[in-house]
C-alpha cells in the first residue's frame, strides 16, 4: 500500500484531528495516511470503543470476587479495539468516500483527499479485521460466536443515514458490544449485570454521538442524509440528557447486581456530573462546542473504570470481598 504521490502530501492533516496530535508529529510520513485512515490521530473512538469492555470484563471479575480487573483480559481488549477500531472506520470511510467529498470536515479525510485509493482503505481494514479475529480467538467458543455476531451491525451502521435518522441506535449497538463479550469473556455466557450495562452504555452513544453529529448537520441536510441531530434539532439538549439519565441508572443497576461498593457508585455519580456539564453547555450551533464535548466522554469512561478498579482494590484490602 501507498500514498497517491499525485496527491496532496500524506502530512495534510485530517480537519478535526488534534493540531498536536502525535501521527502527525513523530509518525513517517508515509504511514501518516494509514494512522489518519484507522484515526489514531484521533483516539477518541478507540477510548469509546474500549471502555465499556474494560468495564464489563470488571464487572464479571466482581461476581467472582476478584481483587481486580483481569490485566491479561484487558490487554486483549486494548489491543481488539485498536485493531478493529481501525478496521470500522476505514469500511465506513470506503463506503462514504463519496459523501465525505462532498462535506467541509470530511474532506480532509484520506481517500476524499486521494492520499489512500479506495481499494487500499479497504484492504488496510481486511488486515485490521484479521488481526482482530486474532485476538477474538483468544477468548472461549462462546465469546468468539458473540464477537463475531457484531460484525452485521458494524457492516449495516455506514449505509443507515441515507434511510433512517437513528443510525446513532445502531451505532450505540455495535460500538457497545464490547460491554457483552468482556462479561463473557470472563464468565462463558451473558448475565444480567452485561445487559444492563450494554442498554445504558448503548443510551450513552445515543448521547454523544448526537452531539457530535450537529458539526455536521448542515452538511448532512444538503447531502440528504439523516441523523438524530436532524431529528432532535433544538430539543437535542433534552434528548442527550434523558439518554445519559438513562445510562446512568442502568449503569448504577449493573454494578449493584455485580456487587460492586460505594467507590463504584460514586465514581458513576461523578461521571454523572461530567454529562450534566456537557448537557447544560452544550452549544449545538457552535462545532467546536460540540466537538469539546464529544471527546471528554473519554473521561466519563475512565472515572467509571477507575471507581471500579479502585473499588474491587479497596474492597478487598476492607475484607468486603
Amino acid at each position: 500500500m501507498h500514498a497517491n504521490p499525485s496527491s496532496p502530501t500524506s502530512a495534510h492533516r485530517v480537519a478535526d484531528a488534534p493540531h498536536d496530535n502525535w501521527a502527525d508529529r513523530y509518525a513517517p510520513e508515509s504511514m501518516r495516511p494509514y494512522l489518519h485512515l484507522a484515526r489514531l490521530d484521533r483516539p477518541i473512538g478507540f477510548w469509546l470503543l474500549l471502555l465499556p469492555c474494560w468495564w464489563s470484563v470488571g464487572l464479571a471479575d466482581v461476581t467472582l470476587n476478584q481483587p481486580y480487573p483481569n490485566p491479561w483480559m484487558l490487554t486483549l481488549f486494548a489491543l481488539g479495539a485498536l485493531l478493529m477500531r481501525a478496521a470500522g472506520c476505514a469500511y465506513n470511510d470506503y463506503v462514504d468516500r463519496d459523501y465525505d467529498a462532498r462535506s467541509a470536515r470530511t474532506a480532509s479525510r484520506p481517500i476524499p483527499s486521494g492520499q489512500v485509493t479506495p481499494a487500499e482503505a479497504l484492504a488496510f481494514a481486511g488486515i485490521c479485521a484479521l488481526g482482530g479475529l486474532l485476538v477474538l480467538v483468544q477468548f472461549n467458543a462462546f465469546t468468539i460466536k458473540l464477537g463475531a455476531a457484531s460484525l452485521i451491525l458494524v457492516g449495516i451502521y455506514p449505509f443507515l443515514k441515507r434511510f433512517t435518522y437513528w443510525p446513532q441506535l445502531v451505532l450505540g449497538l455495535a460500538f457497545n458490544w464490547g460491554a457483552l463479550v468482556g462479561w463473557s469473556a470472563v464468565m462463558g455466557s451473558i448475565g444480567i449485570p452485561a445487559l444492563l450495562l450494554y442498554a445504558g452504555s448503548v443510551l450513552w452513544t445515543m448521547g454523544y454521538d448526537t452531539i457530535y453529529a450537529h458539526q455536521d448537520r448542515e452538511d448532512d441536510l444538503l447531502l440528504g442524509l439523516r441523523s438524530t441531530a436532524i431529528r432532535f434539532g433544538d430539543n437535542t439538549m433534552t434528548w442527550v440528557g434523558a439518554f445519559y439519565a438513562g445510562a446512568i441508572v442502568l449503569w448504577l443497576l449493573a454494578g449493584y447486581l455485580a456487587g460492586t461498593h460505594l467507590i463504584y457508585f460514586m465514581a458513576v455519580v461523578l461521571a454523572s456530573l461530567q454529562m450534566a456539564w456537557q448537557v447544560t453547555t452544550l452549544d449545538t450551533s457552535d462545532a467546536r462546542n460540540c466537538l469539546r464535548r464529544f471527546r471528554s466522554n473519554r473521561d466519563v469512561g475512565l472515572v467509571i473504570f477507575l471507581g471500579l478498579a479502585a473499588d474491587m482494590i479497596l474492597s478487598r484490602m476492607a475484607g468486603l470481598s
